[in-house]
């Protein structure tokens, strides 16, 4: 069985973290998700949806320092529900998220955002040294001439290995 939970959205707060007193700190905090369509006559209608999140330990730590209102963020959980008393001795019911993982979405002060996927700048060294030494293609709206091979091409001018 599977239960998962991915959400990508902005806080709507910076988070509340709390330390326990067993030392365990646990941080709460709601992300908005947008869904836009349009409606019958044509308009386009955006809804939004709030996600409550509960985060523990370390990430709980991690959050209070880099996360802020209105950062954007990518986050992987499990979805949870409980049911508490509130003030009055009324039963509530809550659903969270309880977060196992979460990466900033939002641009760094170094003008690269910090994404869940990997881009090009991720890859190993190896493979950058590798593209890194290929010819580049010209900017200029001139004609390409000549042939360019690299690591991930192969020239196609031998017809005796192909498969039928």
């Amino acid at each position: 069985m599977i239960n998962k939970v991915i959400l990508i959205g902005n806080l709507g707060r910076d988070p509340e973290v709390r330390h326990l007193d067993n030392g365990a700190a646990v941080a709460k905090m709601s992300i908005a998700t947008n869904e836009s369509y349009r409606d019958k006559s044509g308009e386009w209608q955006t809804n939004t949806e709030w996600h409550d999140i509960v985060m523990w330990r370390a990430l709980a730590e991690r959050a209070e320092r880099s996360l802020k209102k209105g950062s954007m963020i990518y986050v992987e959980g499990k979805l949870t529900h409980r049911k508490y008393q509130d003030k009055d001795g009324n039963d509530r019911y809550i659903t969270e998220v309880v977060a196992n993982t979460f990466r900033m979405l939002d641009r760094r002060e170094g003008g690269r955002p910090d994404t869940a996927f990997p881009s090009a700048a991720d890859a190993p060294t190896s493979y950058q040294k590798e593209t890194d030494s290929a010819p580049a293609a010209p900017t200029t709206g001139a004609p390409v001439t000549g042939t360019v091979t690299s690591a991930t091409t192969t020239p196609m001018d031998d017809d005796d290995d192909l498969p039928f």
